[in-house]
């Protein structure tokens, strides 16, 4: 599926290139404009979701205030990765410094991280929603839910500043470095290092069990109460409403854990490079772009209010 470029052996300092889909030109325009679409659709699908829980006062409630800083996350995700990799679809392979690479690979894995975490926090307001909803205007405060997204944030950013100050100790040698990746992503650029990477492994995989797993077992736990309380409610609408909210966090939930343990937490011989690529797309462009689709077509409130905010900007315009 991915062309093969022949590598440069130079001396001087170490930058990488990234390995091209397609040498095929007409190949090339059809996945810049597929990939294209896909980020411009997550640029204004995200932005609609901030932009309608800020304009309308129905929708400030913590929930809504971690959906919008979850999209504000996945507009940055996305724009750490995709702008570069646009750039190098076309013509030959542009080389990246290491510090340039070491600088995406940082904010790529904090700002995944923090979504990672991010999740998990939505979870755990779900289930005080759910299970102590008398208690929970008095427990989630608007102090609480700042300090839980400034504390998921302030962990991805230790857990990222460790891991990268790590693996660029390592030595690379030569001067040009082809990474069989689109991005400076952590397993692709570790088979790069011409030392051994047994300490650095295991660095990651414990990153990924503090990032992955730990959350998910975390939101297992939230939604094993959340669906005993829900199966405790009488009215069966009040049962498809809560279960309606949940499963669209549920759903992005197992989307976004899934792929991402694919290529984190499995065995470095069972890996695959290509498909390590492949999957990476999917967190990259499809997640991103579920998450504002999701929670506006299965999210009442959300329609409700996007269209008031619409047509109300539509009739402050033509007056």
């Amino acid at each position: 599926m991915f062309s093969r470029s022949p590598v440069l052996n130079l001396s001087g300092p170490t930058e990488f290139v990234f390995r091209v889909f397609t040498a095929v030109p007409e190949f090339q325009v059809l996945l810049f404009l597929l990939f294209l679409s896909l980020y411009l659709m997550n640029l204004c699908g995200n932005t609609a979701i901030i932009w309608v829980v800020c304009a309308h006062s129905s929708l400030r409630t913590p929930m809504y205030f971690f959906l919008s800083n979850l999209s504000f996350l996945e507009i940055c995700y996305t724009s750490v990765v995709v702008p570069l990799m646009l750039s190098n679809i076309f013509g030959a392979q542009k080389p990246i410094a290491l510090a340039g690479c070491g600088t995406q690979m940082f904010f790529f894995v904090t700002l995944g991280s923090t979504d990672c975490f991010l999740l998990a926090v939505m979870a755990y307001d779900r289930y005080m929603a759910i299970c102590h909803p008398l208690h929970y205007t008095l427990i989630m405060t608007q102090k609480l839910c700042i300090q839980m997204v400034a504390s998921a944030l302030g962990l991805a950013v230790f857990l990222s500043l460790q891991l990268t100050s790590l693996i660029f100790t390592l030595p690379f040698c030569g001067h040009y470095q082809e990474i069989n990746h689109f991005l400076c992503d952590v397993p692709p650029v570790l088979r790069l290092a011409c030392a051994d990477i047994h300490v650095h492994q295991a660095v990651l995989y414990v990153v990924g069990i503090l990032v992955l797993t730990v959350p998910f077992l975390l939101i297992c736990v939230s939604y094993v109460f959340i669906t005993c309380a829900i199966l405790r409610i009488r009215s069966a609408e009040g049962r498809r409403r809560a279960f309606s909210t949940c499963s669209s966090h549920l759903t992005v939930v197992l989307l976004q854990y899934g792929c991402c343990s694919l290529v984190y937490l499995r065995p470095r011989s069972s890996t695959s490079e290509d498909e390590d690529r492949q999957i990476a797309l999917v967190y990259t462009f499809v997640t991103p772009l579920l998450n504002p689709l999701i929670y506006t077509l299965r999210n009442k409130d959300v329609r409700g209010a996007l269209r008031n905010v619409i047509i109300g900007k539509a009739a402050s315009d033509t007056s």
